[in-house]
């Protein structure tokens, strides 16, 4: 989660590796508690106005090349980081911005590394889609639709080799779900039983093309059936529910039983992309999305009635808006690269 408490060596799986936050506060199993929903909500919340900032700077010519907004989506990164503990992995497409977010990588980074800033992750040379950061346990951020199932699925086996108790989200899109590499990373994950949870963010749409008219598959959560992966679908509009099944499917990889599916029933209220005018669909369509099921206001409803003092959401709601408008700010100050970071990061020398 965003700006994640740390936690010291324990034990799992034979072998020292990072506690999970204690019980009762972020890691717990079970129902959420009050503290933990407000930081859900906190965390959505941030990664939402900052794709709305990202828009904006993108309209203004500030941002170039393409821009994946994951508006709408924010439940399901957010309730799966839950779930996670230190030293776990996270990889995933190109609608990347908010998994960096929830993983903890800084605001101002990201951002900066958006507008082609030195102070970007990635220097400036990675832009929207290539951002990395093994501190935070972020792995990308992959242009090539389907490319990372594989590398998450590598991530697994790295955990899986070295004993470490390790866990890897591989995140992908409804429309990744049909490239073969998927079928081929599930064949190995099951018959090697690696610790990999595919999260399938199905928001409904691959590129312009419903979900309904591009795979025979009406419930992808089933996909891993012939390898015997289990799997389950999840409204993904619910961070509550994203965070209970993500613990369960956590909890099975981590006890070695192997990979599990989640298929995420999300939904993206921008187009594809940034030069997306998202004329497929109707405006009634996404108006009805917005005011029912969207994941911030339900969540902002629930602490409401929960009994939360609305003065508290509007400290959480100012924090956050100070937090987007600093990251947009170095983004424009932040000196471009210089020439001689054309030479760099180029090669890695392993032994």
């Amino acid at each position: 989660m965003v700006q994640a408490a740390k936690a010291g060596p324990t034990k799992r799986r034979g072998k020292a590796t990072a506690t999970p936050t204690p019980a009762g506060t972020r890691n717990s199993t079970g129902a959420m508690t009050q503290d933990q929903l407000l930081q859900a909500y906190r965390d959505m919340l941030l990664i939402r106005r900052f794709e709305e900032k990202a828009g904006q700077l993108y309209g203004m010519g500030l941002i170039g090349g393409f821009c994946h907004l994951y508006i709408g989506q924010e439940a399901v990164v957010v309730g799966m980081q839950m779930c996670l503990q230190p030293g776990d992995q996270v990889i995933t497409s190109y609608r990347d911005h908010g998994h960096m977010l929830a993983t903890g990588m800084e605001s101002r980074g990201v951002m900066a590394e958006l507008t082609g800033r030195s102070g970007g992750y990635s220097k400036g040379k990675g832009g929207s889609m290539h951002m990395f950061s093994r501190e935070k346990g972020f792995y990308g951020g992959h242009g090539i639709v389907g490319a990372q199932v594989s590398l998450g699925t590598g991530l697994a086996f790295a955990n899986m080799y070295r004993d470490d108790g390790a866990v890897c989200l591989t995140y992908y899109g409804d429309g990744a779900a049909n490239q073969g590499q998927v079928f081929e990373s599930y064949n190995l994950a099951a018959l090697m039983k690696l610790p990999v949870v595919y999260v399938i963010e199905n928001n409904k749409y691959g590129m312009g093309t419903s979900a309904e008219r591009a795979s025979a598959s009406k419930d992808r959560s089933k996909d891993g059936a012939p390898w015997g992966i289990p799997g389950e679908q999840v409204d993904g509009m619910d961070v509550q529910a994203v965070r209970q099944a993500g613990m369960r499917a956590v909890a099975h990889c981590r006890e070695g039983k192997g990979p599990y599916i989640l298929e995420m029933k999300t939904y993206r209220y921008r187009g594809h992309s940034m030069s997306d005018p998202a004329k497929y669909r109707t405006r009634e369509e996404v108006q009805k999305m917005r005011e029912q099921h969207d994941p911030i206001e339900t969540l902002r409803r629930l602490l409401l009635e929960g009994g939360l003092d609305e003065a508290k959401i509007k400290t959480v709601d100012d924090e956050v808006k100070s937090i987007v408008a600093d990251a947009a700010e170095f983004a424009q100050t932040s000196p471009e690269p210089d020439e001689s970071e054309l030479w760099t990061d180029i090669l890695l020398e392993a032994r």
